[in-house]
């Protein structure tokens, strides 16, 4: 308890501070910093799997590299239900409804492992085909299929680790899943060497050693949330007795989580698509491409995290009827991440070689060819960092207000009709740097649009019910008792 006490005095939890009420600034910081914390820890595990997997062989980590899209989106395409889940508990437990935040986190796990179930056996009987169309070498493809075959059977222990930590997100909690998760990378983190190269008592494996490590680790995590979420003492509560499925209720998490589903998804489509234009260029144009998107990704875990803090923070302020506390929340959080991602922008335009030069070998191919690229791309982009800051935190509170199609719009405008078409064009008339432009436009645009879009005002009309949430009536069966 030394330790969970040291951490609480640190970031603070729910019961330290109410959402709904008071100052908006400290609550945004405590709810935000857990989750770029436990970002972080995702990165570290990310990179390590990468430096592991780099070891063993070449031809491991160009696997590696085309099952990560694959995850992606099998991820992105039940990321809906997790959304939804943790708007509807965020909303119910603003209104002070803990029994109807029960059963919505209760049917949220139902319908996220039967979805996970569906989707990772769809992953597991396509991946040949995926991977094929992908572009996967003769050499890397069984690689790379064996790997997403692992990790398919195992969707239900990472979708199932995820949603745990949105449903406890939405109610307020965001140190108890950075904890987990810390504990879920150190494992993981150890068991890679073992597995890949066959350490001690273990067979080398290769691949499909880090395959099993990742959905190990994930599955001894899911249980720990599930035991924390059935014993109610921290977060959020579920209860045996509420985990029958419930059609109606599916309806209602659809409704709110089906554009979360095509938000996720059409950000991993785009992914994928932006690297069929980048492939048409010699190989240190796509090395330099993708440093720059691991640097971005970096860049922007304060921005994703804010954003799912603003998220909470609306939900639970709509369930309390507190509109104009939301829209503080997200106008402070848009500031706020404007000016810091304007300021690592400058910085990074000023001085983007020494950044680029971290990610290339000394001995590697045209390694200044890849730095000077690399350099062009972030300095092209570093000035509309704070622009991404200012999107994210608008539709974070689209997404608390139930407005989950409105966010997906914004995204798919950014995404689809903006940054992809200007890269297509753009990059047959001035080469690469058409790529790197589009990036810069986009991120204007998306910022400018979810501003003025929130300014409108439609996120606040129409009541709880319209968003998914009934004030109504008590959600939970009268029979409904604890287990």
């Amino acid at each position: 308890m030394g330790i969970r006490n040291r951490i609480d005095s640190l970031f603070k939890g729910p019961e330290e501070f109410d959402l709904t009420s008071g100052g908006i600034g400290k609550p945004l910081f405590f709810l935000s910093m857990p989750i770029v914390v436990t970002n972080l820890f995702q990165t570290a595990y990310n990179l390590a799997d990468t430096f592991w997997l780099g070891q063993y062989s070449t031809d491991a980590l160009a696997a590696i590299s085309f099952a990560f899209p694959m995850v992606f989106l099998l991820i992105s395409l039940g990321m809906g239900i997790s959304v939804a889940g943790s708007v509807l508990v965020a909303q119910y437990t603003g209104a002070e409804k803990s029994r109807e935040a029960e059963y919505a986190a209760s049917q949220t796990v139902t319908f996220a492992v039967i979805a996970s179930v569906l989707l990772g056996g769809v992953g597991y009987f396509l991946v040949e085909e995926f991977l094929g169309i992908m572009g996967a070498s003769e050499s890397v493809l069984p690689l790379a299929a064996r790997y997403m075959e692992t990790i398919s059977a195992g969707l239900v222990f990472m979708f199932g680790f995820a949603v745990f930590i949105a449903l406890m997100r939405g109610y307020g909690d965001t140190i108890t899943p950075m904890l987990v998760m810390f504990g879920s990378v150190v494992l993981n983190i150890a068991l890679d060497p073992f597995l890949i190269f066959g350490w001690g008592p273990f067979p080398a494996l290769g691949i499909e050693g880090a395959a099993i490590a990742t959905v190990f680790s994930r599955a001894l995590a899911l249980v720990v949330g599930l035991a924390i979420m059935f014993r109610g003492t921290r977060g959020v509560r579920i209860r045996l007795g509420d985990m029958a499925p419930d059609a109606d209720y599916l309806r209602r998490l659809l409704r709110i989580g089906l554009p979360a589903t095509v938000e996720g998804t059409g950000r991993a489509l785009s992914m994928n698509l932006l690297l069929f234009i980048v492939a048409l260029f010699p190989d240190p144009i796509v090395a330099a491409y993708g440093i720059g998107t691991r640097v971005f990704s970096v860049v922007f875990l304060p921005a994703i995290a804010v954003a799912r803090g603003v998220e909470t923070m609306t939900g639970q302020n709509v369930g309390a009827n507190r509109p104009d506390r939301a829209e503080r929340a997200a106008d402070l959080a848009a500031k706020t991440l404007f000016g810091i991602l304007s300021a690592v922008g400058i910085l990074v335009f000023l001085v983007p070689e020494p950044i680029v030069s971290v990610f290339v070998g000394a001995d590697q191919v045209a390694a200044d060819r890849v730095v000077a690229v690399g350099s062009q791309f972030l300095r092209v982009v570093a000035l509309t960092f704070g622009f991404i800051g200012i999107m994210r935190a608008y539709t974070g509170s689209f997404r608390g207000a139930g407005r989950t199609l409105t966010a997906a719009a914004i995204s798919v405008l950014m995404l689809g009709v903006v940054r992809f078409p200007i890269a297509w064009v753009a990059a047959g008339r001035i080469g690469e740097t058409g790529i790197w432009l589009s990036f810069a436009v986009s991120n204007v645009v998306g910022a400018a649009v979810a501003y003025a879009w929130y300014r409108r005002g439609t996120w606040r009309e129409g009541d709880l019910t319209e968003r998914g949430v009934d004030v109504e009536e008590p959600i939970a069966s009268p029979e409904s008792t604890d287990d």
